[in-house]
């Protein structure tokens, strides 16, 4: 197992774009689990989630900022803390946080396309974030990211191009969501949206350098 904790891309703006989405998903998280009744829950995933059996515009947005557990909002909130700050700084502020959020559309509609038909709610940031991770990928190739390296017992540090974590990432996910098709109901992970944000993630990252937004 290992996780990235930190890279040493320096970054040139202050990230207050980022530092709002990861608060906006903390509250999100929040109200989600600990201010609504237990017996309101399912009925706020089912009105705010994705759907791909029913999708529509407002459950796009309103579910890329919904979370199924801690543990998925840790992890995406710390891939978001570590890579968007320095995508937030190559592109300005609303430059970025347009191209956050067309990533997070591209990652429900791949889902919504390879999975037409399931009625499985869908929640996460991960298909935006991974939009990220595709940016950063083509920016910042040489940059290194330090990675924590867990194995049984042994632990260590070790820093390793952002190519070849964010490769492995993509290409896990990719693994995944191939061994998921023909599966009519696949709960848990949704890979394609996962892959279709990546690749959302890179498209846009050579759009936007052509777009000047002030």
């Amino acid at each position: 197992m290992f996780f990235p904790y930190k890279d040493d891309n320096p970054r040139i703006l202050f990230p207050f774009i980022t530092y709002f989405i990861i608060g906006i998903n903390v509250l999100v998280f929040v109200y989600q689990y600990f201010i609504i009744p237990s017996n309101e829950f399912e009925e706020f995933i089912k009105i705010y989630a994705l759907t791909p059996a029913s999708p529509s515009i407002v459950n796009i947005f309103s579910s890329m900022f919904m979370h199924g557990g801690v543990t998925h909002i840790i992890f995406n909130m710390w891939f978001l803390w570590i890579f968007g700050d320095n995508i937030e700084s190559i592109f300005g502020h609303k430059k970025y946080l347009l191209f956050y959020l067309l990533c997070g559309v591209g990652a429900g509609l791949s889902q919504i396309q390879v999975n037409p038909e399931s009625i499985i709610p869908m929640v996460g940031a991960s298909g935006a974030i991974a939009g990220v991770l595709g940016a950063y990928l083509f920016r910042f190739p040489n940059a290194t990211v330090h990675v924590l390296v867990i194995l049984i017992i042994f632990i260590t540090r070790i820093r390793v191009p952002a190519m070849l974590v964010i490769g492995f990432w993509f290409l896990s996910n990719l693994t995944a969501g191939i061994g998921t098709l023909g599966i009519e109901e696949a709960g848990g992970t949704a890979w394609f949206a996962h892959i279709g944000g990546f690749i959302s993630g890179v498209i846009f990252n050579y759009l936007f350098k052509m777009i000047r937004i002030e």
